[in-house]
C-alpha cells in the first residue's frame, strides 16, 4: 500500500534508536524525509548513513532556546513540515521516594518537550495539513509503581493528544497516540540485563502478553505510527491506538 508519504518531511524525536529508529526507517521506505532529533550524535549520524533521505539534528530537547533555534532553521531550510512524532522519553524512576525536584525534572524530560515542539511547529503543520503522532505508554493507563514522573508525563501526552486534536482539527491536522506496552528496545534490553535472572524475567513478562506470548517489536510500533502520519488514516484523530499484543484489553490470565 502506498501511504502517500513520498517527499513529506517528518520530524522524529528520539529518532536515533529503538522505536524512533524503526519509525525513521519505515518513513524512508515510504519515500519520506525523516529528520532525526536526538542528543546521541554517534547513533544519529550512524543511522543517517544507512537511511536515504534522512538527516540528524543533535539537540537537548529540554533546552528550549536550543530547540527554538533548530526548529526555525529546519523550517527555513525545508520550507514545510508534514509530521511530528513525539517519541523521546525515558522511564526514569522518579517515584514517591524521590524529591519534588526530581518529579519536575521527569516532566521536563518526558512531557514538556512535546508541548514545546508542537507549539513551534503548529503553524507549519496547519499550512500543510500535517499530522502528529505521540508515542505514549501503557504505564499512563495501568500504572507501574515507582515511576510517578514517567506515568504523569505519558498520561499528560495522552491528554494533549485529544487537546491538540481539537485545537488543530479546523486546519485538517490530525493528532493521534500510539500506546505500546512491552516493546523490545535497546533500553528495555539494558534494563533486563540488570535483573538477577534476565531470561527468567523476560519469560515472566512475555507470558502476560496474550497474542503470541512475546514482546512487541519496534517495527510493529513504527508501522502503526507511520500509517497514522499518512493520508491513508485521513479521518482518524484524537485516538489512542494500542499496539501491545492484547496486553491492555485482554485478560492476561488467559492461557
Amino acid at each position: 500500500m502506498d501511504l502517500e508519504l513520498r517527499g513529506k518531511v517528518v520530524w522524529v524525536t528520539g529518532g536515533a534508536s529503538g522505536i524512533g529508529e524503526a519509525i525513521v526507517r519505515r518513513l524512508a521506505e515510504e519515500g519520506a524525509a525523516a529528520v532525526i532529533i536526538d542528543r546521541d550524535r554517534e547513533r544519529a549520524e550512524a543511522l543517517v548513513a544507512q537511511v536515504p533521505g534522512s538527516e540528524a539534528v543533535i539537540c537537548d530537547l529540554t533546552e528550549e532556546g536550543e530547540l527554538e533555534g533548530i526548529a526555525a532553521e529546519l523550517l527555513r531550510r525545508h520550507g514545510r513540515i508534514d509530521g511530528v512524532v513525539n517519541n523521546a522519553g525515558v522511564n526514569d524512576g522518579a517515584g514517591l521516594s524521590q524529591t519534588v525536584a526530581e518529579f519536575r525534572q521527569s516532566l521536563e524530560r518526558n512531557l514538556v518537550p512535546a508541548f514545546a515542539l508542537v507549539r513551534l511547529t503548529a503553524d507549519a503543520l496547519r499550512a500543510s495539513g500535517g499530522a502528529i503522532v505521540n508515542i505514549a505508554s501503557k504505564v499512563a493507563l495501568t500504572g507501574q509503581g515507582g515511576t510517578s514522573g514517567y506515568a504523569a508525563s505519558k498520561g499528560g501526552l495522552l491528554a494533549l493528544t485529544r487537546e491538540w486534536a481539537i485545537d488543530l482539527a479546523p486546519n485538517g491536522v490530525r493528532v493521534n497516540a500510539v500506546v505500546p506496552a512491552e516493546v523490545w528496545t535497546p533500553m528495555y534490553e539494558r534494563w533486563l540485563a540488570t535483573q538477577p535472572d534476565p531470561e527468567r524475567k523476560r519469560g515472566e513478562i512475555e507470558r502476560r502478553i496474550p497474542l503470541g506470548r512475546r514482546m512487541t517489536s519496534c517495527e510493529e510500533i513504527a508501522a502503526t505510527a507511520v500509517f497514522l502520519l499518512s493520508a491513508r488514516s485521513g479521518h482518524t484523530t484524537g485516538q489512542f491506538v494500542h499496539v501491545d499484543g492484547g496486553y491492555m484489553h485482554l485478560d492476561r490470565a488467559f492461557t
